[in-house]
């Protein structure tokens, strides 16, 4: 098999698990939050996720040039059909205490499966795109970038319409078999050594990398966390709070996601390119950071000040959602490009790895700041917070090199 071949089957992998991805996150959410747990209480649920994706994306970065990305990938596939059929078996009957460690546990599970499989299909495209072809590498990660998160909304309305439909249970039943038939197909699929390098890393020098890489980390860092602050409880909750129904909150959240997935997939044709591959896209994400930060600061700015009638303030918030939706989706497709314009091409893995591993860290952070600022302030208090982290994220973006340097080995 070609290596376009076999990216093409780490792409479709990836689209497969995307859709289950995006699906349980609704389902967890809303099934919990109607069973009565507070706003902080559903952000424990996704803590220990957040953290295993953290480990994973570092450990498992290093897994795929050690033993193949075909390994890595079938690898977070099986975890999160186990993930799921975990879940399935919470018993109502258990305490709050047991059935929140549980579900903990099991999304801990899920969070490994995800970055392992991402890890391993973003990897998978600077191995098949030829070496001094910017503009076509921009355009590989611009696509499955915006693909991902497309199909992660479409996720999101599954995830509410089968709530609705045929319940929490059955719907992790229907998702694992999916999967499970994704799984298969994948390990038949793939060669045995694609992406597998000569020679692996010794584990203390997946933390020796470039400065790019280590500024583009802490950038992402506070990015992802900003997106986190008032997406993952807050908004939902926010909408859901003001007469939303299941299925009503989890088709907005999936049309916007994948709204920004489609900004995502183009984003190549809006930010200029260079041939150097970063002299012109680094500006571009500088740029580009700055006007992320001003929008949920207008859009705090409007609630707090305005005094609006829950009807205006609902109107309010999509609005200044999709406006923010854009700029962010350009914001992260960029990122995601640069990446893997500074990653080095034989230990690709490990440097994307370590990047999705601040990415998750930003998410973590991103996820308990939700929680507990809606607790404390409302979606006010969430927009606040994500405001001052992409102030942070621009501020980092400022010293992003524009041109590329030899990572550091040991």
């Amino acid at each position: 098999m070609s290596n376009a071949r076999a990216y093409a089957a780490v792409t479709a992998a990836y689209w497969g698990f995307t859709l289950t991805d995006g699906a349980l996150r609704m389902l967890v959410l809303l099934h919990f939050f109607t069973l009565g747990y507070t706003p902080f209480q559903l952000a424990l649920l996704f803590v220990l996720y957040e953290i295993a994706g953290m480990a994973t994306n570092l450990f498992g970065g290093w897994a795929a040039t050690r033993f193949g990305i075909n390994v890595t990938l079938s690898s977070g596939l099986g975890l999160q059909v186990a993930a799921l059929l975990m879940l399935s078996a919470l018993d109502p009957a258990w305490s709050p205490f047991w059935s929140v460690a549980y579900v903990v546990l099991a999304q801990g599970l899920a969070g490994v499966a995800k970055d392992l499989t991402k890890t391993s299909a973003k990897s998978a495209i600077k191995l098949v795109t030829p070496e001094g072809e910017a503009a076509r590498l921009f355009r590989y990660v611009a696509w499955l970038t915006g693909s991902k998160n497309a199909l992660k909304g479409v996720g999101f309305f599954l995830g509410g319409v089968l709530l609705s439909t045929v319940g929490f249970v059955p719907a992790l039943w229907l998702m694992a078999a999916a999967l499970a038939a994704v799984f298969a197909a994948t390990v038949l699929l793939l060669p045995r050594l694609f992406g597998r390098a000569k020679q692996a890393s010794r584990l203390r020098e997946l933390f020796a990398k470039t400065r790019a890489i280590n500024l583009l980390a802490g950038a992402r860092i506070a990015l992802f966390g900003a997106r986190d602050v008032w997406f993952v409880v807050g908004l939902p909750v926010f909408l859901y709070a003001n007469g939303w129904a299941f299925a009503e909150v989890g088709g907005f959240l999936a049309a916007w996601t994948i709204g920004y997935g489609l900004v995502q997939g183009l984003a190549y044709r809006i930010v200029p390119r260079s041939a150097d591959g970063l002299s012109a896209e680094v500006p571009a994400a500088r740029l580009w950071a700055g006007v992320l930060a001003v929008i949920p600061l207008a859009i705090a700015l409007a609630l707090a000040l305005a005094a609006l009638p829950p009807a205006a303030a609902q109107t309010v918030v999509v609005a200044g959602l999709v406006l923010f939706g854009v700029a962010f989706a350009v914001n992260s497709s960029v990122h995601s490009y640069l990446i893997v314009a500074y990653a080095g091409s034989e230990k690709v893995a490990e440097d994307v790895g370590f990047y999705y591993a601040a990415n998750a860290a930003g998410r973590l952070a991103g996820t308990l700041l939700s929680g507990l600022l809606y607790q404390a302030g409302g979606l006010t208090a969430c927009l606040l917070g994500s405001g001052a982290m992409l102030a942070a994220s621009a501020a980092i973006s400022l010293a992003l090199p524009t041109r590329a340097a030899v990572p550091a080995r040991a």
